[in-house]
């Protein structure tokens, strides 16, 4: 019974590419979905996208185990979604569409406008070195579900998610990616919700639970890394994607309210659950991070514990896809494109081949890193997150409130954060035990202005060198 639920969820998911893949004509709308994305959409998208599995998954087996003060990462979380809306949100989709920029390597290089495709190149790189990570830590996520319920072999309930991602993200491309991703917020958060209000209906020790737990006891050092999350708001691709694919530029409140509502009721049923879950079984459970499954188990009927199970993959799902395009159609148009005379002549149709050929390609490549079944998920994403967040958070808020950013400013800013995160990730003990993205991303945030104010800035009014428009004031982009 369990499986009708869970195949349900997968007609719907195939019915949605398909309908994308008649609305995809050419290279724009596979990219960014010719900017066509409403408030709802754009909002519930980049909500799923970014959330992944650890919000149901991850987050609610910490605070199984560890108590109310893993709630601390929501807090970070909802503050920095909020302040990426509030800052970047319209900012990014004014200047990306002025620039007619359908990428963020993309929007870096032309925003110098210094001819050269250093930002670019540095950007693309980094943006596939980190999505490797994360992608593969996402098909992990989804074999072990599919393998836990369903008795899947780990090796065919990988490839089965590698092969159900692939089909609508490189046939149907950013529409096919945004539009599941909305039905899939939609989808994470009812299961959330009647998990979390059914766990305290049949635990009533989870109240007292939340009100106590070790929140009081966690060191500075630990709450300062669990806010530092919302950092990487900043800096996360498939996120700032929704921004620059937004229908326009006044949709972008609307949106940001939508988001923040889905984002703090789904981050509390979260935290809600591995409260409940704690009382529920006594605080015993062989694998915590299984909590949401067993509590679906246990006081859902078959067909809707399927449902819910098809939530978590959801989760996963919705940001795998976003990642997989992203990191795609950054190589193909800001280092395939610009080099290779076939991208240059042949047109859109090319183009389009070349981005669903390379999200092939890159799918099946993830899916030979995640043939591991012991590699940590979690770690992997934090790790993914912190880098992404430090390699371009820093670039991002430059190139929208500081006139004076230069080439050399943005690169070398890249480099740095992606570098420290590298190696911050690997040390231990001490201030080392610090979330990886607060030094990385002070430090590329220092780089960025000591190198800017080495070299002489390119004016903000200066002609982009191939779109015939001109940049528009950072400072004077429009504001919510």
């Amino acid at each position: 019974m369990m499986a009708i639920g869970f195949l349900s969820y997968l007609a719907v998911v195939a019915s949605i590419g398909v309908y994308a893949l008649r609305r995809t004509s050419n290279a724009s709308d596979y990219v960014i979905g010719g900017r066509s994305l409403s408030a709802p959409v754009a909002a519930l998208s980049a909500g799923a996208s970014d959330m992944s599995g650890w919000l149901l998954l991850g987050l609610p087996g910490a605070v199984f185990v560890a108590g109310l003060g893993e709630a601390w990462i929501v807090v970070g979380l909802v503050c920095g979604a909020y302040a990426n809306w509030r800052l970047v949100a319209r900012r990014l989709r004014t200047l990306s569409a002025r620039m007619k920029a359908v990428t963020l390597p993309q929007f870096f290089a032309r925003r110098v406008a210094a001819g050269s495709k250093w930002p670019a190149a540095v950007a693309t790189l980094l943006v596939l070195f980190f999505f490797s990570i994360y992608t593969a830590a996402g098909f992990v996520a989804g074999a072990k579900l599919f393998e836990s319920t369903l008795g899947f072999d780990y090796g065919v309930a990988l490839w089965t998610g590698v092969a159900v991602v692939l089909a609508y993200t490189a046939l149907g491309g950013f529409l096919a990616v945004s539009w599941t991703d909305f039905f899939q917020a939609l989808l994470m958060l009812t299961a959330l919700v009647v998990v979390a209000v059914l766990a305290f209906a049949h635990a009533p020790g989870a109240a007292d639970a939340a009100q106590v737990g070790p929140a009081e006891t966690m060191s500075l050092l630990a709450v300062v890394s669990a806010l530092a999350w919302g950092l990487g708001y900043f800096g996360q691709p498939h996120v700032l994607a929704r921004f620059m694919a937004i229908d326009k530029p006044h949709s972008v409140p609307s949106a940001r309210r939508i988001n923040l509502v889905w984002m703090s009721v789904a981050g509390a049923a979260a935290v809600a659950i591995g409260l409940g879950g704690s009382a529920y079984f006594d605080g015993v459970l062989a694998d915590p991070e299984t909590v949401f499954i067993e509590l679906a188990a246990e006081l859902l009927p078959p067909w809707l514990a399927g449902v819910v199970v098809a939530g978590i993959l959801a989760a996963v799902m919705s940001t795998v896809d976003s990642q997989l395009l992203v990191a795609a159609t950054a190589l193909i148009e800001d280092i395939a494109r610009p080099v290779a005379r076939a991208f240059r002549d042949r047109g859109d149709r090319t183009r389009l081949l070349a981005s669903r050929a390379t999200v092939a390609t890159m799918a099946v490549g993830a899916g030979l890193i995640a043939m591991d079944p012991q590699s940590q998920v979690l770690a992997l994403v934090a790790y993914a997150w912190a880098g992404l967040g430090a390699s371009f958070g820093p670039a991002v808020l430059a190139c929208l409130f500081w006139r004076r950013v230069t080439e050399a400013g943005l690169t070398a800013g890249m480099l740095v954060g992606g570098a420290v995160t590298i190696v911050w990730h690997h040390l231990d003990g001490g201030i080392f035990d610090l979330y990886e993205i607060v030094p990385a991303f002070l430090a590329a945030s220092v780089v960025i202005v000591a190198c800017s104010r080495r070299q002489p800035a390119t004016p903000a009014s200066a002609k982009l060198s191939n779109s015939g428009e001109r940049h528009v004031s950072p400072a004077r982009s429009g504001s919510d």
